[in-house]
């Protein structure tokens, strides 16, 4: 080993050579002070964000209310759908058993025949007003379905507009 080394000497080349890497850090440190414009800007955009979210989350609970009370109203027009031709079925199933008694009363043919044009007639009458409801009731049914999302859709464009 060399004559001039000595833990002393190590330990205050070490200190100068620490002391001259602090000092060069010293220099090249930034100025980190955040300007006051630069920190109101980030709150008001944070503060906008905010708001933003808000109004999405809003939109978004009101709009899958709105599908709710839609699917409901299909449900229910379901239902209805399919109670009105039930009981559609069974007038005409009732129209058919009165017509099939009358036959068996009838006394000749032409009776026959005439029972059956008559019940024919009426028939094609039925059939046309059977028609008309069942149209009056999905047109309802589309209505009563269509309501809770044009309402919403409506109140949507609504609030975009005052935004």
């Amino acid at each position: 080993m060399s004559e001039n080394f000595s833990p002393q000497a190590a330990v205050e080349q070490a200190r100068n050579t620490f002391q001259k890497a602090a000092k060069e850090y010293e220099a090249l440190k930034l100025d980190t002070t955040v300007p006051e414009s630069v920190r109101a800007l980030a709150e008001k955009t944070v503060n906008q964000t905010r708001e933003a979210y808000e109004r999405g989350k809003e939109s978004l609970e009101e709009a899958i209310d709105a599908l709710e009370r839609s699917f409901d109203a299909a449900g229910q027009g379901a239902t209805a759908f399919n109670r009105k031709l039930i009981d559609i079925a069974q007038r005409n199933l009732n129209s058919c058993f009165d017509l099939a008694k009358s036959l068996a009363g009838a006394k000749n043919l032409a009776e026959i025949v005439e029972l059956q044009s008559s019940f024919l007639r009426h028939q094609f009458d039925v059939f046309a007003n059977q028609a008309g409801e069942i149209r009056a009731l999905t047109t309802k049914i589309a209505a009563d379905t269509a309501e809770p999302i044009k309402h919403q859709v409506t109140r949507s464009f609504e609030t975009m507009r005052k935004v």
